[in-house]
């Protein structure tokens, strides 16, 4: 059987489930996790990027100076972090370094947040080709494709996206869970469609893919309250259902941009109220694996 590795980043600290489970980190808050199968990544403190490359040893490798985290992302181009203000870097040499084309983008003027505090680049993403995806909340989804040298917005920015996703293996295909439903591009970002078909509500921020199905988290606003997963097979026309084997009817809060992430049939997701539920079969059936814990941040399988 094949290893698994699932991280969960909480409000104080970090925990590493699968063959046993480890406790990292602690006293430190964990915003955001990456794992290239080499070498793990988290955002620390929102301030710094931390790396375990052996045995669970984690070391700081780089910090921001002026800027608070928001996300981190592993690419064939490197490391990239997103920060608050809508800024984007990149790991060099040891060195957080701000893409300054980031600051270029073609309509940047109009993002925005709806109780008007600067926007965040909220989250990004990379395809198989090295496309680069990166989410500003609120600001759309920009691509560059030429490993961050220049970029162009995708779609409306008042779609009002929470998590931009590439997926792994079809590099055309990208999604985006957004306030107005499922965002679905097959052109690499060129047109979008925005799917909400059996939702009980089309409220969402998190989405990942487990095999070939498509996992989405929705509920009925910003405040949570009747928050669920659905789940349906890539390429589908049907309507999202609804998962329940092992769930709660609701949650009372929203599944968020990065407590939802998948690798090959596993799936797994955590919550506000510290609870984490693992998936083996793409999200048919759920198990509660912990609870708890602190409030869930980020979670990252591999």
């Amino acid at each position: 059987m094949r290893k698994w590795r699932l991280l969960v980043g909480t409000t104080n600290g970090l925990y590493e489930f699968g063959s046993r489970r480890r406790d990292h980190l602690n006293t430190h808050e964990i915003t955001a996790l990456a794992d290239d199968g080499r070498c793990r990544w988290a955002l620390v403190d929102r301030k710094a990027v931390w790396r375990s490359m052996d045995r669970g040893r984690w070391e700081e490798c780089a910090a921001l100076r002026d800027h608070v985290g928001t996300c981190l992302a592993v690419t064939p181009s490197g490391l990239w972090v997103g920060t608050a203000g809508a800024h984007l870097f990149r790991l060099e040499k040891g060195r957080l370094v701000q893409v300054e084309e980031f600051e270029r983008v073609k309509g940047r003027k109009g993002w925005y947040t709806p109780w008007g505090d600067p926007p965040d680049t909220r989250s990004i993403s990379t395809d198989s080709r090295g496309t680069l995806y990166v989410n500003v909340h609120v600001g759309g989804v920009v691509r560059s494709t030429d490993g961050g040298r220049s970029w162009q917005p995708t779609l409306d920015i008042d779609a009002d996206v929470h998590q931009v996703l590439a997926h792994p293996v079809r590099p055309r295909l990208v999604l985006a869970a957004a306030a107005v439903g499922l965002g679905i591009s097959e052109d690499s970002g060129d047109s979008w469609r925005f799917e909400t078909e059996g939702f009980h509500a089309r409220y969402s921020r998190a989405v990942a893919v487990a095999a070939d199905h498509l996992l989405v988290s929705a509920s009925t606003g910003p405040g949570g309250k009747r928050a669920a997963i659905y789940r349906r097979r890539l390429g589908e026309n049907a309507k999202f259902e609804k998962c329940r084997q092992g769930l709660p009817d609701w949650f009372r809060s929203n599944i968020d941009t990065f407590c939802l992430a998948a690798s090959g049939m596993r799936v797994a997701f955590g919550t506000e109220d510290g609870q984490l539920f693992l998936s083996t079969d793409a999200g048919s059936g759920w198990e509660l694996i912990a609870e708890g814990l602190l409030a869930v941040q980020c979670v990252s399988l591999a």
